[in-house]
């Protein structure tokens, strides 16, 4: 018996995150809803995906435009056993009302307050806690990241604080309304950011204070990292080989000439991702340098792509269909998830 899985928003997750569905074998798309019938809306349909309007004025919308459309929102949500909620994070909670009326599952992103569902989710580190839930937030593009190595490196050594800076991109690729242009952007200004608190909200017992800037670019961001670990006889390669054999984390090195985060996006192009879309944590090998006791190194975060495997594995736990293990191996072969180059 497969999942129904509905995708609510067709931006720049809910298409990610519907294009990974129709490739698991024990999962059925059974729509996406688009506020607007523009290409998005037309490509969806080229899929063969089943497009609903998000009322009936937006069904007129459609028509009006010769689109098929199947219905509204509310009838969407009727054919699905789970939602995945990829629309603005200020409807999440009145979202959560009409998936709740419907008694239906539903997945948030972490665009939402921890506070909408009371459980933060991140595959490799609680996925046995979100068994048999009924809400979950898949928490952002950057707390993914973080939670990935952080977890990882306190399970092997011990974590005893994390500092961050992020360089945060300032826009996705099609914002483009959004700058800035010409300016480094303190964001925010006052100390720490949000970052720390909501890794807190999945590894609560990690020590970690995050500061955040915006720079001009699109398609990733660039984290700085500085570990001081328990182990303190670790050395640089002991760390890269935990990094070599944790799922979704993918060492490059400079000597290849991957030196920018426009490397790796360009990593993405040239292994054959659809929209160069790199669900890894990049991780420079040559960065990883350890000085009296702390560990320091340079992560890439590809903000439109980091989250989909992890709302796959948060459909699967939610109805309890596989291990944390099997799921994440089965997410990772379906998205051809990498852990080298070769």
């Amino acid at each position: 018996m497969k999942v129904k899985v509905a995708i609510n928003g067709y931006g720049v997750i809910g298409r990610r995150v519907a294009d990974a569905v129709s490739k698991q074998d024990d999962m059925e798309l059974v729509g996406v809803c688009k506020v607007s019938p523009d290409y998005k809306a037309l490509l969806a349909l080229s899929k063969g995906f089943k497009v609903f309007a998000a009322d009936d004025k937006g069904v007129e919308k459609f028509r009006k435009m010769e689109l098929p459309v199947s219905g509204t929102v509310s009838d969407m949500v009727k054919e699905a056993d789970i939602i995945v909620d990829a629309t603005p994070g200020d409807v999440g909670p009145q979202n959560k009302e009409m998936y709740a009326k419907a008694s239906k599952k539903a997945i948030f992103q972490g665009g939402e307050e921890h506070e909408l569902t009371g459980f933060s989710f991140v595959a490799q580190c609680n996925y046995n806690q979100a068994l048999g839930k009924q809400f979950v937030r898949v928490v952002s593009c950057n707390t993914t990241g973080l939670c990935r190595v952080l977890n990882a490196l306190d399970n092997r050594f011990g974590v005893e604080k994390a500092r961050v800076v992020i360089a945060r991109r300032a826009a996705d690729p099609d914002e483009i309304g959004r700058g800035p242009i010409d300016a480094v952007v303190l964001d925010p200004v006052t100390l720490p950011s949000h970052h720390g608190p909501d890794v807190k909200t999945v590894l609560s017992h990690i020590n970690i204070t995050t500061m955040a800037l915006k720079v001009p670019t699109t398609h990733m961001h660039l984290h700085s990292l500085i570990v001081q670990l328990k182990d303190k006889s670790v050395y640089a390669e002991k760390v890269r080989e935990v990094f070599r054999h944790t799922p979704r984390i993918l060492l490059v090195n400079s000597k290849l000439g991957i030196k920018s985060t426009a490397h790796a996006y360009d990593l993405g192009r040239e292994i054959g991702r659809e929209r160069s879309d790199i669900f890894e944590n990049i991780i420079w090998e040559d960065s990883i340098t350890i000085e009296d006791s702390e560990l320091y190194f340079f992560m890439g975060v590809h903000q439109e792509a980091i989250v989909v495997p992890e709302n796959i594995d948060a459909i699967r736990a939610m109805f309890n269909l596989e291990s944390a293990e099997k799921s994440i191996e089965k997410t990772n072969r379906s998205l051809e998830v990498k852990s080298s180059l070769t």
